[in-house]
Parts: C-alpha cells; structure tokens; sequence
C-alpha cells in the first residue's frame, strides 16, 4: 500500500490516509508539500496506490504534475481522489484519473469528497464529517474488493465524471498575507510549496508565483496570515451563498 497526496490544509491527507486504511493497514506514505517526488518510483502490479489531490478551479494542483509523473505503474490497482471545497470538481478527479492510467496503473476507484475551502474556509468549515468519513471507508473498502478483479485479458473500465478536454487553469484571486503580529519566524516560507515568501519580508505574498493553497495560513503559529481586504470578503459572502448547500460525496468505480 502506498498512499500520496498533497495536503497544504491537512485535508486531503486525511481523506486519502482514511481511504487507504480502509483498504490495508500500514503502508508508505508520501506527502507531496513536504517532499516532491524528483526520481522515478516503481509501484509493485501487486502493491494498491492511493493518490489524493486537493482541486484548484476545477483541476489538481499543476505543481504536482511533475511529481506524479514519476509514479510508475506495473498494470496494478489505484484509486484517484479530489478533495474540494464544495463548489465543484469540474474535470479534476477525470485529469488525475487519466494521469494514473496513462502512467501504467489500474484505476478501480475514484471519489470527490468535500472539505474545508482553502481560500473561503467558512464554506464547508466542518467537513470532512462523520457521513463523510463513513463515505470515505466505504470507497477504500469497495477499492479493495476490487482490486482483484481485473486483469490484462479483462481490463474493464472506469467511467468518470468530467470533460476532455479538461477546463483551463484558473489563477486564484486572493493571496495570503501577515500583518504586525508577525514574528518573522520563517514557518510560512519553509512550507510555501511556490517559494512565494521571502524570509527578508515575510508579510509579504509574491502574485506571481503564489497559489494560494494555504499552507503558510495552517503553520503560522501568531495568526498572523490571512486573506484580507475589503474585495476578498465581499467574494467570500458571495461564495459563502453560493456555495451553501450540502453537496454529496460522488465515487466511480471500474466496470
């Protein structure tokens, strides 16, 4: 068992290590944010792969893609996860999905599970819940069972929701800042996973590169870095409306 993700709030390590213990106990675990895959890793036509990937405007985070490239598949079973923030999934859970195949693995199961927004985070605030994480197990339980059933002569299928091609990438709006409570510890620029924060102006968020996933906001132990201003929250009340509603779990699972 070996189970990989990117997780700057913590979320979808929880999804993805949920789904992977309900399939097995034990295994490796890789986390993305703090070590990025640089050389290639050979997955065992034995071995389960589990991957989860948080959504970004509709797509898995494209600083990941290099990462995910050097999993190598040997024809044996995976399961895709997209973790969002209660809008929507749009193409994401299809693009990694595809990804995993074309890099030689089996996909038995892909799911979209909800949880905290990364930028807007009073929109599903308490998510992953319990009928969540009820629907989570289930999914590594029925990717287990499944992971036998196919075979070379006997592909089957999976049939996700999404579009080819994928929606195009999105920028993220707002970026994350630090105020006066800031205490120049170095916390948020270790963990920026674009580099996006110097050490010399540690308040300070680079435009260009950042994505704002969040991460500096999770390890800054003064509170000192947010989304502010008067656009931002204008946007959130908007999205906290829009986005209201209790969305459902989906899975997919290969036929």
């Amino acid at each position: 068992m070996k189970a990989v993700y990117f997780s700057p709030n913590d979320t979808t390590r929880r999804v993805t290590e949920a789904a992977a213990a309900a399939m097995e106990p034990g295994g490796e675990r890789v986390d993305l944010l703090k070590a990025p895959l640089t050389e290639d890793v050979s997955v065992g036509a034995e071995e389960m792969l589990v991957v989860g990937m948080p959504v970004y405007a509709g797509r898995i985070p494209a600083l990941c893609l290099s990462s995910l490239a050097h999993l190598k598949g040997n024809g044996g079973p995976a399961a895709a996860i997209a973790v969002y923030g209660n809008r929507d999934y749009d193409d994401a859970l299809l693009e990694l999905t595809d990804l995993l195949e074309a890099q030689g693995f089996r996909v038995v199961g892909a799911g979209a599970f909800i949880a905290r927004h990364s930028i807007f985070p009073t929109v599903a605030a308490d998510r992953p819940d319990e009928k969540d994480m009820a629907a989570i197990a289930a999914f590594g339980r029925e990717c287990q069972a499944r992971r036998g059933l196919f075979s070379d002569g006997h592909p089957g299928e999976i049939l996700v929701k999404g579009s080819r091609p994928y929606k195009k990438p999105g920028s993220a709006s707002f970026r994350p800042a630090g105020d006066k409570s800031c205490t120049a510890c170095g916390a948020c620029a270790a963990i920026c996973p674009t580099h996006s924060i110097d050490l010399a102006e540690p308040t300070v968020t680079s435009g260009d590169t950042c994505i704002a996933c969040a991460a500096c906001i999770r390890v800054c132990p003064a509170g000192s870095r947010a989304f502010r201003g008067a656009a931002y929250h204008a946007a959130r009340k908007a999205f906290e409306l829009k986005c209201a509603p209790y969305r459902l779990p989906e899975t997919f699972y290969r036929a």
